[in-house]
């Protein structure tokens, strides 16, 4: 199934498995809003050949009082659940920021250092060339080298 983002209106194909018939929170992996999706299916209603579809007018539908006493206690009762699941949610998302912005810094250090070992590599590998060309480099590439070989040290001796 597509699932179209409310905030941001990017479409995402789920598996229809993963919603209960009851929905679920769902967060969009674009904007990081956070929702409620109940799949609702389309109602799909078929008329013969020659028969017509006639709009119900709202004004004209009877409703009997013990219908109508029905309909207002699930009104009411829907106003517990909707005030209950925002409450919910509410709770659900303030919790949710506070562990997305962590994350994201976990994920930033860690794409930090894994791109300056990188460089490392790099500069470790192409030293000689970089040297030949660029004859002051040699004594920089040399004490970064070496500083990294005292931080190394460093950590071994926490342990």
């Amino acid at each position: 199934m597509i699932i179209e983002c409310i905030n941001c209106h990017k479409k995402f194909k789920v598996d229809s498995k993963l919603i209960p018939e009851n929905g679920r929170q769902i967060q969009c992996g674009s904007c990081n809003h956070i929702w409620h999706f109940k799949y609702e299916k389309p109602i799909v209603t078929t008329t013969k050949k020659n028969e017509q579809i006639v709009p119900i007018e709202e004004d004209k539908i009877q409703v009997s009082k013990k219908s109508s006493a029905v309909i207002k206690k699930l009104a009411v009762n829907d106003n517990d659940i909707k005030r209950d699941n925002k409450i919910n949610e509410n709770a659900f998302v303030k919790k949710g920021v506070n562990n997305n912005k962590i994350s994201n810094f976990f994920s930033y250090l860690l794409v930090f250092i894994i791109s300056f070992v990188a460089l490392i590599i790099l500069l470790d590998t192409l030293k000689s060339p970089l040297i030949n060309v660029f004859p002051g480099l040699e004594i920089i590439l040399f004490n970064l080298f070496e500083t990294l070989k005292d931080i190394k040290l460093f950590i071994i001796d926490l342990t």
